[in-house]
């Protein structure tokens, strides 16, 4: 049994004063003073007590290590470790020697001596808020002794893992944490970062995000952690970040051994060992050298039930950018979701529909082709002859895809609904509430809210309609809101980490909040549904303002923790598809149909959501 973390008490590796720190490029740079001889220095040394070397920007001499893993493509190098460490489980004793476009010649179990540069090296820039890399640069290489065994590998658990996810940051920089000395007792960033370049391992773990087109997966080593009902980790507030997720990647290239394909709740059997990394995709980053087997669990898709005579069953479905350029499998794909995972709801709302010829940037906005295209599959798999209602956007006004033109539709079956069609709507002229003969209506139907507000530019507007079922008018408010684009990762330096995305989607939940509450001012009692790919979560800010005064509520929050989510991101199971309801709507059902995003064969990254009521 490969050994567990030294508990040791740290002593101090206090090194003297830090003359100057620059963030350019994604390197950092830092001149210090060091007492100690080039002859002296070993990779702790390198390292040092904190998440910044205390020799950046430094030429070290002869720097002695065993190779634990050589990576030939991407950020090529290899990773080195002492096998003489020193008494503090904060420093950690593997570095990665970057080789820049070389390939490197060394094998794992040489023994070396290095020479080079310390550099701090940030993956994404410095702009991203990402953590860095120390590593050894523009390296000199001598290999004193070949075909020995690596060093035993550090063996992460749930007993090694701290609970706490990590420290606050430094009011006095930034809000960062990168010269703070390095806890790995007390918090699961610092004790990642303690084992940075090191040889570690895990033994057979669930798989909590499903294996990706970048041939990556994640896993945990706390099983009992936040689980999902499926097997997934749950993400439930800013607070639980969920500290044994682990992404995992192999040093092998795939065009010698293709990466396991695993779905979320499959186990990755057997030792996983190899460096730990640090990336711009996914934080700490388990590069093996040695992978486990994936064993299938048999996650099967889920089907939600049909709606009953006198229910009115209103679905949201992100398709993930679809056009008449995209496969026929795609169109079937999704076709038979709708009728046999979704049990062919009344009402669709669809985010990211594109323009007829996808993200060919000519002007087109069109979406009919796709529309065409999409409903037909949607026939030919057994579902209803479904109707639309959409508005066209103005050209690269509304972000995707640059030349998508990505927009909002509502299908119906006109078997079971009628629209009820107010014309006058465009792409920027917004539709209101007036009063009629007692009750609510939209002035233009379909027509979008705000549509000129700076709450949406660059971003879709809301569609609004009004449905009328078996006599009751329901409206219906479908959305997509602004992207996380730009926010930093839970890996930040910055902790906790800036989510500069935030700011606009607030302002959008004001709008549509503003525009349920006109609704409810003409009819207290107005069934209101809002729906789509809110880009939020259910503890959100962006909810909190969508719900203010009572005009809506989360359906979301009706279900189980462990089944709150739509989305699955780094090994988090979470929630951006939401649908609220208004007070009028009472009593309902709902439902997240998990048929996408714990696998890794997607027709869309997005779970679907369908409620159910009777107005």
């Amino acid at each position: 049994m490969p050994p567990r973390i030294s508990r040791s008490p740290r002593r101090s590796t206090a090194v003297a004063a830090v003359l100057a720190t620059a963030l350019a490029g994604g390197l950092i740079t830092v001149s210090t003073t060091s007492s100690a001889s080039a002859a002296e220095i070993r990779v702790h040394d390198v390292q040092g007590g904190s998440r910044l070397s205390p020799l950046a920007g430094e030429q070290v001499k002869d720097v002695p290590g065993t190779v634990t893993g050589v990576r030939a493509y991407g950020a090529r190098g290899f990773w080195i470790q002492d096998t003489a460490p020193d008494d503090d489980p904060a420093t950690s004793e593997g570095v990665f020697v970057h080789t820049g476009s070389t390939t490197p010649t060394v094998k794992p179990g040489d023994v070396v001596r290095v020479s080079g540069t310390v550099t701090e090296y940030v993956p994404g820039g410095a702009d991203s808020g990402n953590q860095s890399v120390t590593q050894i640069t523009k390296p000199t290489v001598t290999v004193e002794s070949s075909g020995g065994a690596v060093p035993k590998p550090r063996r992460i658990d749930a007993d090694a893992v701290p609970s706490a996810y990590t420290p606050k940051g430094d009011p006095a920089d930034g809000g960062s944490i990168n010269k703070l000395a390095l806890d790995p007792e007390a918090y699961a960033l610092d004790f990642y970062e303690s084992l940075e370049g090191m040889n570690v391992s895990v033994g057979s773990s669930r798989v909590v995000g499903a294996t990706d087109r970048y041939h990556e997966l994640w896993i945990t080593v706390k099983p009992d952690e936040n689980r999902s009902k499926r097997g997934g980790t749950v993400y439930g507030s800013y607070a639980a970040q969920n500290t044994g997720r682990l992404q995992i990647q192999s040093l092998t290239p795939v065009a010698e051994k293709p990466f396991p394909k695993a779905d979320v709740g499959d186990v990755l059997s057997g030792t996983t060992e190899g460096p730990l990394d640090f990336n711009q995709f996914g934080g700490y980053t388990l590069t093996a050298r040695t992978l486990g087997e994936v064993t299938g669990k048999g996650l099967a898709r889920e089907k939600t039930r049909g709606q009953g005579a006198d229910e009115l069953a209103v679905a949201t479905y992100n398709v993930e950018n679809l056009d008449p350029k995209d496969p026929q499998e795609k169109f079937d794909a999704l076709a038979q979701a709708v009728v046999t995972n979704l049990a062919s709801p009344d009402v669709l709302a669809l985010e990211e529909i594109q323009d007829d010829n996808g993200p060919t940037d000519d002007g087109t906005v069109s979406a009919e082709e796709t529309l065409k295209k999409f409903t037909a599959a949607i026939a030919k798999a057994g579902g209803p002859a479904y109707e639309w209602r959409s508005i066209d956007p103005e050209d690269k006004k509304d972000g995707g895809e640059p030349g998508g033109n990505i927009r909002q539709v509502f299908l119906f079956n006109p078997e079971r609904v009628a629209f009820k069609d107010r014309p006058g709507g465009d792409a920027t002229t917004g539709t209101d509430v007036v009063r009629s003969r007692g009750r609510a209506a939209l002035t233009h139907s379909p027509g979008r809210i705000d549509p000129t507000d700076a709450a949406w530019e660059n971003s879709r507007k809301p569609l609004a309609g009004e449905f009328v079922f078996r006599g009751r008018t329901v409206f219906v408010i479908a959305n997509h809101f602004g992207s996380k684009g730009g926010d930093e990762s839970l890996v930040s330096h910055h902790q906790p980490p800036n989510r500069v995305s935030e700011k606009q989607r607030h302002a959008q939940a004001a709008s549509v909040n503003a525009f349920v509450k006109k609704v409810l001012k003409a009819q207290k009692s107005a069934d209101v549904v809002v729906l789509g790919d809110i880009n939020d979560f259910e503890f959100s800010a962006t909810t909190e303002t969508l719900t203010d005064g009572g005009a809506l509520k989360a359906a979301v929050k009706s279900l189980p923790r462990a089944e709150r989510y739509s989305y699955v991101y780094q090994g988090n199971s979470q929630v951006l598809d939401q649908i609220l309801t208004s007070p009028g709507v009472g009593r309902f059902a709902y439902d997240s149909v998990h048929i996408n995003a714990e696998f890794a064969r997607q027709n869309s990254d997005h779970d679907p959501q369908v409620l159910r009521f009777r107005p």
